[in-house]
């Protein structure tokens, strides 16, 4: 019986942050696919032919689209909203994380951080993401 892959959507506008994710992660087994873009990040989590993921990892501060108001794009959409999103942001203030909280993350991380403390988040996201559906 082969295990789960976890299949993780990353959005950060600074590609290292994307490079670790990609190496970092990957190394450990995960799948992922990372965007610099949040506006094609969004396209694609909310295309009818994405093979969805199974936890996003979004960074808060980005051009364009901040991630509170992606975070809320993705959860306000049938297809998308029970996927657990963790919020990762070079910001440690209580206002950022009360309003990532607020409005859709499950958990938050702040830049820089262990990978360590990264793939802990991920497996509780993924964890908690299949007790949900099991429920249902």
């Amino acid at each position: 019986m082969s295990e789960h892959k976890i299949k993780i959507v990353a959005i950060d506008d600074d590609e290292a942050i994307l490079d670790i994710y990609d190496t970092g992660l990957s190394v450990k087994g995960y799948e992922v696919k990372t965007f610099l873009d949040p506006k094609k990040g969004k396209e694609y989590l909310l295309d009818d032919n994405t093979n969805l993921p199974d936890v996003i990892l979004m960074d808060i501060m980005m051009p364009g689209i901040d991630g509170i108001s992606l975070m809320k794009d993705v959860h306000s959409n049938l297809k998308t909203t029970h996927i657990p999103i963790i919020a990762i942001s070079g910001l440690n203030d209580a206002a950022t994380l009360n309003d990532a909280l607020l409005f859709g993350a499950m958990d938050y991380l702040v830049k820089p951080f262990a990978i360590d403390s990264l793939e802990t988040k991920i497996k509780k996201a993924w964890e908690l993401n299949k007790k949900r559906s099991s429920e249902q």
